[in-house]
């Protein structure tokens, strides 16, 4: 799991690196962008957790065949909707970074960039969804390595396209989305090749509307409110970003650089939140309540002992880290204030979205649920808010910090007394 966040998440910082050659104002045309486009990842891990439970289920039933045409036919669905949403994205770009602060001189990068990853966004969310197939059949290394693949082709073609070789002509911002979707183009046909010849779920069949919803329906009854929660992150941030634009274009720069730091140093502790569910489901379903417990406490324990050293290690290296994503001092700067204020409360919000997974472990998905919803909500972009009216933009990074602090106690209080109550039932 760590070696496919890792891609993931080196695809990201390599278009964010590239582009900040390029100067202050791409880098916050793309800090703007990031929000939205978390937010059709979001839909696609969401589908992904939806078929990757109903597609092993069906696997595991020996039902093969079921399986086959449930992969094939939601595979088919999910380019239909991505493709219907690029469509309406396309429509409102502008409006849609205007409302969140985008100022005029940003919206030509933005829109260069953004006409280009909605229509590439097909690729990417099949790419996920077919990667979810795999696993579901077993076969946790093959999408590992596409994912690897295409991050490796997207770091390539990043410097080639945004800065021009040859007769290839420099694109700029535009070039880093094109580069993203080439990359996400081969990696779709090779995720088509291994479903079809290695793996069998995908099959020719005839295309039956009501079979095809049926399919739908199962898999989007756990898919949705996975996307649900999920989306509500990008959200929250999209408002964030808005208030932060009030600073100015170097504060955005920054602080979309700090959303791609935030989700690397989080690997380790998210990687985990993906590996801890299927112990908690299994022993729970063995009765095993007292391991459960403990390998809860555990994971709890090892996220904020891992997150205080990662902490102490970004604090060290706060210029070094500044200097690698801009060369304009202001920039520097804030990325300096959000290294030494924001990912203090990173242990925090480990903690808190390990207690919604192991939610969702224990057969509990509408507390996960209520989890995003508080965090978010509640404190989040409450407090984020307050600290800026009051104390500044570093007032909204402190109140970030007391709001992932007060989420992973409120969130720790649900599953203690949750965790009790199984205790005290009767074997």
């Amino acid at each position: 799991m760590m070696m496919g966040i890792v891609s993931l998440m080196l695809f990201n910082l390599a278009d964010i690196y590239f582009v900040a050659q390029l100067g202050t104002e791409p880098l916050a045309a793309l800090g703007f962008t990031f929000p939205v486009t978390f937010s059709i990842t979001s839909l696609a891990i969401g589908l992904g957790i939806g078929t990757s439970a109903t597609l092993a289920r069906l696997i595991g039933s020996g039902d093969h065949h079921k399986a086959s045409s449930l992969s094939s036919d939601n595979l088919l669905s999910t380019a239909l909707l991505t493709l219907g949403i690029a469509l309406v994205c396309q429509l409102i770009i502008e409006p849609l970074f205007r409302a969140m602060g985008a100022s005029e001189a940003l919206l030509p990068y933005i829109n260069t960039y953004m006409s280009v990853w909605f229509w590439g966004s097909v690729f990417l969310v099949v790419n996920m969804v077919g990667n979810s197939c795999m696993r579901a059949s077993g076969d946790t290394k093959t999408p590992a390595k596409i994912m690897a693949f295409s991050s490796a082709m997207n770091m390539l073609l990043d410097p080639l396209l945004i800065f021009g070789w040859g007769p290839i002509p420099a694109l700029g911002v535009q070039g880093a989305a094109i580069a993203s979707v080439i990359a996400w183009g081969i990696t779709f046909f090779l995720v088509l090749h291994i479903l079809y010849h290695r793996r069998g779920l995908i099959i020719l069949q005839p295309l039956h509307i009501q079979r095809i919803w049926q399919h739908w329906r199962s898999v989007m009854k756990i898919g949705l409110p996975a996307a649900l929660s999920n989306m509500m992150t990008p959200v929250a941030n999209g408002v964030l970003t808005a208030l932060v634009a009030t600073y100015g274009a170097e504060a955005v720069a920054a602080f979309g650089v700090g959303n791609r730091l935030e989700s690397l140093s989080l690997l380790a502790c998210l990687a985990l939140s993906m590996t801890l569910p299927p112990f908690i489901s299994q022993n729970f379903g063995a009765g095993q309540t007292e391991r459960v417990i403990r390998a809860y406490r555990i994971a709890i324990r090892f996220a904020l002992i891992w997150q205080t050293v990662l902490y102490i290690g970004l604090c060290l290296g706060a210029g070094s880290v500044a200097a690698l994503f801009s060369d304009n001092l202001e920039v520097q700067e804030w990325i300096g204030i959000w290294i030494l204020i924001v990912p203090v409360g990173f242990g925090f919000q480990a903690a808190t979205f390990l207690t919604a997974s192991s939610f969702n472990a224990l057969h509990q998905p509408l507390r996960a649920m209520r989890i995003s919803i508080t965090r978010l909500f509640i404190f989040y972009v409450p407090l984020g808010w307050l600290g800026s009216h009051f104390f500044g933009l570093q007032g909204m990074f402190g109140g970030l910090v007391i709001a992932n602090a007060l989420t992973a106690l409120t969130a720790w209080f649900w599953m203690r007394r949750h965790l009790k109550r199984l205790a005290d039932q009767p074997a």
